[in-house]
């Protein structure tokens, strides 16, 4: 279970409409994916990094499976994020920008490599193996983006809107790889606010309003 308790972050500057202050309560099961919806600048961001570990939370707590890993860096938590830019290498290839998630040295062996070129041949991009990022549209680069955070064996999935810039028969493929790893145990927390991926992955929801956690939406 993935459970933050008061876990709290403030801003010392804010856009117009944006809020300072925050404060998240939530439990999260592995197996289930929770669905976080809320206007801009309400906190689904800063919830995402202070899980990742990208932001350190000035109180609170966050555990996972009963161990505290509010203090720990971002590699050590056993968590893959999938951002909405991307976040790919430039100067590396297709192959090379998801090999990176299961060997960070990119010393990959056969085995990895048939999941590499199984998981870009079930979205449509098996020819693609040899392009840099530059070389692709932005749906392709989100599929790649995807396809290596899928291949990752981590406990905790966190999703970015995830499937912007894909076809109905992309994200289809992508729902369904991500059902896979809910029957896997992996605890999945997706910010969307598209109705149809969330209808599709999520057991619960919540809504973020004014850095606050609000209760299931039905």
């Amino acid at each position: 279970m993935l459970i933050a308790d008061a876990l709290s972050f403030h801003y010392s500057r804010a856009e117009p409409g944006q809020t300072l202050d925050f404060c998240f309560d939530m439990q999260l099961a592995p197996g289930e994916c929770l669905a976080v919806d809320g206007p801009s600048g309400a906190g689904k961001s800063t919830l995402l990094n202070l899980i990742a570990g990208f932001l350190t939370p000035a109180t609170g707590q966050l555990s996972w499976k009963g161990e505290d890993i509010t203090r720990l860096k971002p590699w050590q938590r056993g968590v893959t994020t999938v951002f909405q830019d991307h976040n790919l290498f430039d100067h590396l290839p297709v192959w090379a920008n998801i090999g990176l998630g299961m060997a960070a040295d990119l010393r990959l062996t056969a085995e990895h490599r048939r999941r590499i070129a199984e998981g870009l041949e079930q979205v449509g991009m098996a020819e693609m193996t040899e392009r840099l990022p530059g070389e692709l549209s932005g749906g392709q680069r989100q599929r790649v983006a995807l396809v290596r955070a899928l291949l990752r064996d981590t406990p905790l999935l966190l999703l970015d809107e995830p499937f912007t810039g894909l076809d109905r028969a992309n994200r289809e493929t992508l729902w369904t790889q991500v059902e896979s790893l809910k029957r896997r145990e992996v605890a999945v927390l997706l910010v969307s606010h598209d109705v149809e991926d969330v209808e599709a992955l999520a057991d619960r929801r919540l809504r973020l309003v004014n850095g606050r956690l609000l209760s299931s939406v039905q």
